[in-house]
C-alpha cells in the first residue's frame, strides 16, 4: 500500500502510536488544557495504563482541538476518535433523555441531582448504550447562570438580546425560540468570538466554565440565579470497549468511576472561588429581585415544563425525575421553607 495512504488510515482507525496488543484510545473534549478537567483525565488515563499493564494508552485532545461537542460525537461515530469527556449539551444531542437531568429549577442542591442521578443512571446508560456509546463514568461542571453584556434580570431583558445555545442542541434553541428569545446557535469553540463581534450577547454557563474558557470577558454581569446543573460525562465507543477483557473492563470501569467523584469534588468546590476571581477580574454578579426570581419561575414552570416534557425527554422519564425530586424534599425536609414551591411545578 503507498505511504501516503498511511495518514489517513491513521485518522480514521486510529491506528497511530499503539504498541502491539496495546488500544490506543483517542478522547477529545472541550476542556482547556492544564484544567483540573484536564488534568484528571491524564491521571485517569496513567491509571488505566497501569491496571491494565499497559494494554490501554489514553491519548487526550482538550480545548476543542477535535471541534465542539456536536463533532467529536461525529467523530467516535467515524472512529477518528474512541471516547469523549462530554457535557450534558452533547450528551442530550446523543439520546435526549439525558437532558433529564438537566431541567431548570428542578433541583436545589448537588446533593439532591445526586441522588436523582443515581436512581435514573441505568436508564440514562442503557440508552446511550444502545446508541453505541459506553459510560464511563459521570461528572458535572456547576450550576448554569446567565452571563450578559449588560446587567440583564427579568425574561423580558434577555429577550431583547441575542443569546447563545449551542450548537447541536436543537431542543433548546426551539424552546428559547418559541418563548419570544432570539437564541444564536454557535459552537462553544465560537463563544468568545461571538461575544467580541457583537453576534451574541449573552451565554449560558457555569462560573468555573465562565472563567476557564474565558467567556466572561465578553459577557460581565452574571445573574445570580442558579438554573440548572450542567452535568456531564466520559463516554467510550462500545467497539472499542468490547476489545478489553471483562477483568480489564472492570479495572476501567473502577478507576473511571473514582476519578467522576473525584472531579465532581473538585469541580463543586471551585465554584464561590471562580465566581470570587472573576470579580476580581470585573464581573458583576447581578442580584435577581424577588419579583424575577418569581418571573423565570413562572416561566419556566407554566411554558417550559410542558414543553420539556413532551419534546425535550421522554415524558415518563420527566415525570419519574418530577416523583423523585419530590420524595427527595420529603425524605430531607428543613425546618426552614424550601427556595421555591415544588408543587407548583407544571407537567
Amino acid at each position: 500500500m503507498p505511504r501516503r495512504f498511511f495518514p489517513l488510515l491513521i485518522a480514521v482507525f486510529g491506528l497511530s502510536a499503539a504498541a502491539p496488543g496495546q488500544v490506543l484510545v483517542r478522547m477529545g473534549t472541550l476542556a482547556p488544557k492544564d484544567s483540573r478537567w484536564y488534568q484528571i483525565l491524564i491521571e485517569m488515563g496513567q491509571k488505566w495504563s497501569q491496571a491494565t499493564g499497559g494494554r490501554l494508552k489514553l491519548q487526550v485532545y482538550p480545548g476543542g482541538a477535535q471541534g465542539d461537542e456536536p463533532e467529536m460525537v461525529q467523530k467516535m461515530r467515524i472512529r477518528m476518535l474512541q471516547a469523549v469527556a462530554l457535557s450534558g449539551a452533547g450528551m442530550s444531542g446523543i439520546d435526549a433523555s439525558v437532558s433529564a437531568l438537566q431541567i431548570p429549577l428542578m433541583f436545589d442542591s448537588y446533593d439532591e441531582l445526586d441522588w436523582v442521578r443515581d436512581r435514573i443512571a441505568p436508564r440514562l446508560e442503557k440508552a446511550l448504550l444502545s446508541r453505541g456509546y459506553v459510560v464511563l463514568n459521570w461528572a458535572d461542571a456547576g450550576w448554569v447562570h446567565f452571563f450578559s453584556k449588560q446587567p440583564e434580570v427579568m425574561p423580558d431583558d434577555f429577550r431583547k438580546i441575542r443569546l447563545c445555545v449551542l450548537q447541536g442542541d436543537s431542543a433548546t434553541y426551539e424552546l428559547y425560540k418559541n418563548n419570544g428569545f432570539q437564541p444564536v446557535s454557535l459552537a462553544a469553540t465560537d463563544i468568545l468570538t461571538g461575544l467580541q463581534t457583537g453576534l451574541i450577547d449573552a451565554f449560558q454557563a457555569p462560573p468555573l466554565v465562565a472563567l476557564t474558557s474565558q467567556w466572561f470577558g465578553g459577557a460581565r454581569n452574571m445573574l445570580d440565579i442558579k438554573f440548572a446543573t450542567l452535568v456531564g460525562a466520559t463516554l467510550i465507543s462500545k467497539d472499542v470497549w468490547d476489545r478489553f477483557s471483562p477483568a480489564d473492563q472492570k479495572k476501567i470501569l473502577d478507576i473511571s468511576q473514582q476519578s467522576g467523584v473525584e472531579l465532581r469534588k473538585e469541580i463543586r468546590g471551585l465554584e464561590d472561588s471562580s465566581v470570587a476571581m472573576m470579580q476580581t477580574m470585573g464581573l458583576d454578579v447581578v442580584t435577581a429581585t424577588p419579583q424575577a426570581r418569581a418571573a423565570w419561575k413562572q416561566l419556566i414552570q407554566t411554558k417550559l415544563y410542558p414543553a420539556l416534557r413532551t419534546h425535550g425527554m421522554p415524558p415518563d422519564l420527566f415525570d419519574e425525575v418530577k416523583t423523585l425530586s419530590a420524595e427527595y424534599d420529603a425524605a430531607h425536609a428543613a425546618p426552614k421553607a424550601k427556595t421555591r414551591t415544588r408543587r407548583a411545578r407544571g407537567s
